[in-house]
């Protein structure tokens, strides 16, 4: 990170993911006064953090991420086209934009990493899987693998075309399991309880699930096992969520690949 405290960092687009990234950088020292920030309507958030806003850019930053949605792409990138084939490298969290598709912007000896964050980025627990262009040194993917980790957990891909199917299971994810707490919470009120009380439960069942199955060195199989007493109630229910026909295994292969091939369409449409 010495590296961008002395070049600089400019970030375009400083939404709920961009401010969450800032506040992991800074947090983690990176001096204020080293990060740029583009955006057209900056928080009050932002505009307090002592960066630079809105202001002239640095001539050769070490890093320029891009943290706007693809479809403000257009408008956005040809500001940061003089960064392109030199030392700057460049990191983008935005959905569906393939390293084609930048390269084509900043040329091909350009360095670029992709990025797939996913939503619980904003909280400093997510994680995102990263993947470089033939022009990323191992250093460079270092930088950015430390500029992602501000938020989460990270992972390297073997190849981009990988990064449907990360979209699909971990970006499009957090929706999958927030549609479970809702449907959980009502199953709960079906049978009698409160509302309140049932979207409470659900949300700490599934919260202390989550965090269990983080920390156990049991994988999530056994962990379902050990809280499976034969004939008692858990198995009764496993045994409609786990029928291969109409249960989780089904629906979800279904609704990860109908993800995954909707990624597919979009990097094509980008």
């Amino acid at each position: 990170m010495n590296m961008i405290a002395e070049r600089g960092l400019v970030l375009l687009g400083c939404g709920k993911m961009g401010s969450a990234l800032l506040a992991g950088w800074l947090g983690d020292g990176l001096p204020p006064d080293s990060v740029w920030i583009i955006d057209p309507a900056p928080s009050d958030w932002v505009m307090a953090q002592g960066v630079h806003v809105n202001a002239d850019l640095p001539e050769a930053p070490a890093v320029v991420l891009i943290a706007v949605k693809p479809q403000m792409m257009g408008a956005a990138l040809p500001a940061l086209q003089g960064y392109g084939g030199g030392e700057t490298l460049f990191v983008s969290i935005a959905a569906g934009t393939t390293l084609a598709t930048f390269e084509n912007s900043f040329g091909p000896s350009t360095p670029i990493v992709r990025v797939m964050p996913n939503t619980p980025s904003a909280i400093g627990q997510g994680i995102s899987a990263l993947i470089g262009n033939t022009r990323v040194s191992a250093d460079q993917l270092q930088i950015a693998e430390k500029l992602m980790a501000a938020v989460g957990e990270t992972v390297l891909l073997d190849s981009e075309d990988q990064m449907d199917a990360v979209t699909a299971v971990s970006g499009s994810g957090p929706a999958y399991v927030f549609h479970l707490i809702e449907t959980l919470a009502q199953a709960g009120t079906a049978q009698g309880l409160p509302k309140a009380l049932a979207l409470q439960l659900a949300k700490a069942t599934v919260a202390g699930a989550g965090a269990l199955a983080q920390k156990s060195e049991e994988d999530p199989g056994q962990l379902r096992v050990n809280v499976t007493s034969p004939n008692g109630t858990t198995q009764a229910a496993l045994e409609v969520l786990m029928d291969t026909q109409t249960g989780f295994p089904a629906l979800l292969d279904k609704a990860v690949k109908a993800a995954a091939d909707r990624s597919k369409e979009l990097s094509q449409s980008v």
